[in-house]
């Protein structure tokens, strides 16, 4: 889905905020009632946020002993029947990993805000960087899917937290929130709308008698996603990160086990066209496009407006879903422009996607930066005017 949109929020009631305050307003808005995490840097204002407000609308919040800790404790958390959310960055989304394969695995939904920091390992902790996007996609092992969002403004964290934790709701999956520390940490206003009940997604509960729940059972079809009821009450619940049949017990048969694994991302990639959503800047004459998100795509719209002056038409595709990746609206730009440069704090990760999708044999280009700073205009420019001519 595309949305075609301003250049600059706006609203009845502006606010000035962070990124990552907007971040745990937006959990609370959504109906998050426990988080449980570590602090790291650049995320721990959504922590001091969390313990801050937790408590004044009845929730929880725990500071944990690691990040695997708290991975596993927003899973028994959500378990329960709360809706969860945890908040790291490069690191110690590294060392939840495992516990976000259980997640999965398990159908448990829950919100995994990961705050993206220069790396690998300490790295420059600092500094902003966009190159967790792959390890978003394929971090933990095996094949499953997995939703990431990418704010590219407050109002993005705040509008975007809500919308993660409806999707994990409805599709029983983790969904991570893949911010990056200049979003994160910029003050800009924002509106923190509440949203009507209508616009959150609550867990359904099952409507069969007890005895004939399956809380694994699987729509032909993926239309529609078995409710998942909390521990403790007349349905009952196993939740294994080993293979299981519909009722949650062991079955590691062929059948079963392909069913399963088919099932953990047919359930997302059937649904694309309620999940991904793109947005379109000055695209409708573009002759050559950026393609970008987070931060980067900030610089890009920029880059954009100085290309509009200087009498070159160019537009810009802001991905707001990096996972699933947005192949339809990709494709669809590669095949009206002439030629497309991706704009990333990364050696690479997005244009490869880009490039996979490329049957037009157009040029796609990569704009890369991987010192710290951010992405400038005059960079995209400098890299894209010999093509872009």
């Amino acid at each position: 889905m595309t949305e075609r949109t301003a250049l600059f929020v706006s609203g009845p009631v502006p606010m000035f905020s962070s990124g990552n305050e907007a971040i745990a307003e937006g959990a609370l808005a959504a109906g998050a009632r426990f988080y449980a995490g570590y602090p790291i840097t650049p995320s721990s204002e959504v922590a001091e946020a969390a313990a801050r407000r937790m408590p004044e609308v009845g929730g929880v919040y725990i500071q944990m002993e690691d990040e695997l800790s708290s991975m596993a404790a927003i899973i028994g958390a959500s378990a329960a029947g709360k809706k969860a959310f945890t908040a790291t960055s490069g690191p110690g989304f590294s060392l939840m990993q495992e516990n976000l394969g259980m997640a999965a695995m398990g159908e448990i939904p829950c919100v995994v805000v990961n705050v993206q920091r220069s790396g690998p390992s300490t790295g420059m902790a600092t500094k902003p960087a966009q190159g967790d996007v792959l390890q978003a996609r394929w971090g933990t092992h095996g094949d499953h899917g997995i939703i990431a969002l990418a704010p590219s403004s407050v109002q993005d964290c705040y509008d975007m937290t809500i919308r993660a934790f409806n999707l994990a709701e409805k599709y029983r999956t983790p969904v991570v929130l893949l911010a990056d520390a200049a979003i994160a940490k910029l003050r800009e206003r924002a509106v923190f709308r509440a949203p009507s009940p209508g616009e959150i997604v609550e867990r359904a509960m099952p409507i069969c008698p007890p005895e004939e729940f399956r809380p694994f059972s699987v729509d032909p079809e993926e239309r529609a996603i078995t409710p998942l009821p909390p521990f403790g009450g007349d349905y009952v619940i196993r939740i294994t990160g080993s293979m299981h049949d519909e009722r949650g017990g062991q079955n590691a048969t062929p059948e079963n086990a392909d069913r399963v694994i088919r099932h953990l991302t047919d359930k997302l990639e059937k649904n694309r066209a309620d999940i991904v959503r793109v947005r379109e800047y000055a695209l409708d004459d573009a002759e050559y496009a950026l393609v970008s998100f987070g931060c980067s795509a900030r610089a890009s719209r920029a880059a954009v407006k100085q290309a509009r002056a200087l009498g070159k038409r160019v537009g810009l595709l802001e991905l707001t879903t990096l996972w699933p990746f947005p192949d339809d609206e990709v494709r669809s730009l590669l095949s009206r422009v002439k030629g497309a440069a991706v704009v990333e704090m990364n050696l690479g990760q997005v244009v490869r996607e880009v490039r996979r999708l490329n049957d037009f044999g157009i040029p796609v280009l990569g704009v890369h930066r991987v010192d710290g700073m951010l992405v400038a205009p005059a960079d995209i420019l400098s890299r894209t005017e010999e093509a872009f001519s």
